[in-house]
């Protein structure tokens, strides 16, 4: 395992993403074959080296939390291994309105409890507020936060989606700290770099992030998490789309060659390279591809790789 943050000690360089678990985003009710693929995806991650494990309320509507507390209640002497992360605050449209996001201190803390209950533990890892609130009052979510604290409910705490000002302007008021921001990064995804790169230049799109996110969290300490990690397999398997897209993926298996892995690792090393110590969430629940991405961990790209798989990304060479 790789350190990756002086406040979370002996969590994996890897995150496996639950989203896929659960079966379909319904009310139906999970069958015999979606537990057996949960849990088959569950296992392959423990034996990669993979104990940090990524949920969110709204995952199959409940269902990847409750499939993964039926693991759980097989295997209860597990819990103590795994650091079980999830996610609240995105409400789906109901009889009291639409589809909106609610940092309130009691959606907060029933959301909490729910999850608790499906994920049948007594206890969350880390908490991370889902995307942000623009009705967010920071004192709410501070008693939220320590309430849940209090209660032994919740042991750290995160956001996701956030810049650097809106984690500054909640953290103000918490007495805990943030310490993790998840983020949409990843090889095809690079307004995070692209934000930086093209500082002062009209030609910067900066439509996704706000500018100094990344710089923010290494300063504060804070773990960046990637969501879209492996950018569904655009570079790794999946059928190419642009020129761009092509060239990229031509570039991977060549590396995947070079540095004997698989292209799945090169993907998730590009990420890791960064001096941010990103940690990549894959989202995949195929045993076969997590084991592919466990040897992420293993690959240390040199400086020119790096740089030719962002100018192959961006497809343009940089100012």
């Amino acid at each position: 395992m790789i350190p990756l943050s002086r406040h979370l000690p002996g969590i994996s360089s890897l995150a496996f993403g639950c989203m896929g678990l659960g079966g379909s985003w319904d009310s139906n009710t999970t069958t015999a074959e979606q537990h057996r693929h949960a849990f088959s995806a569950i296992d392959a991650a423990l034996a990669n080296g993979i104990n940090f494990f990524d949920h969110a309320d709204i995952y199959t509507r409940g269902k990847a939390e409750q499939v993964f507390g039926q693991y759980l209640a097989a295997a209860p002497a597990k819990r103590a291994e795994l650091f079980i992360q999830t996610k609240c605050a995105i409400r789906f449209a109901d009889e009291q309105g639409p589809g909106r996001y609610d940092f309130s201190k009691d959606y907060i803390i029933r959301s909490v409890e729910q999850s608790l209950t499906r994920l049948n533990t007594d206890y969350l890892d880390l908490l991370l507020l889902h995307r942000p609130d623009p009705l967010m009052q920071p004192e709410q979510v501070a008693q939220a936060f320590d309430q849940l604290v209090q209660q032994g409910k919740v042991r750290h705490f995160g956001v996701s989606n956030m810049g650097w000002a809106q984690m500054q302007w909640l953290q103000s008021a918490l007495s805990q700290p943030l310490l993790v921001n998840q983020l949409q990064m990843s090889l095809a995804d690079i307004d995070w770099l692209e934000e930086s790169v093209l500082t002062g230049l009209p030609q910067g799109s900066n439509k996704h992030f706000s500018y100094g996110t990344v710089e923010y969290c290494q300063q504060q300490g804070v773990q960046l998490q990637s969501w879209g990690s492996l950018a569904k397999g655009a570079f790794s398997g999946a059928q190419t789309q642009t020129d761009t897209e092509r060239a990229t993926a031509a570039l991977v298996a060549q590396l995947a060659e070079q540095y004997q892995c698989s292209r799945e690792a090169i993907v998730l090393a590009w990420l890791m390279r960064h001096p941010a110590a990103i940690q990549p969430v894959i989202g995949t629940a195929n045993p076969q591809r997590i084991a592919a991405c466990a040897g992420a961990s293993q690959v240390h790209l040199s400086r020119e790789h790096w740089y030719q798989l962002y100018i192959s990304s961006r497809g343009a060479p940089l100012p």
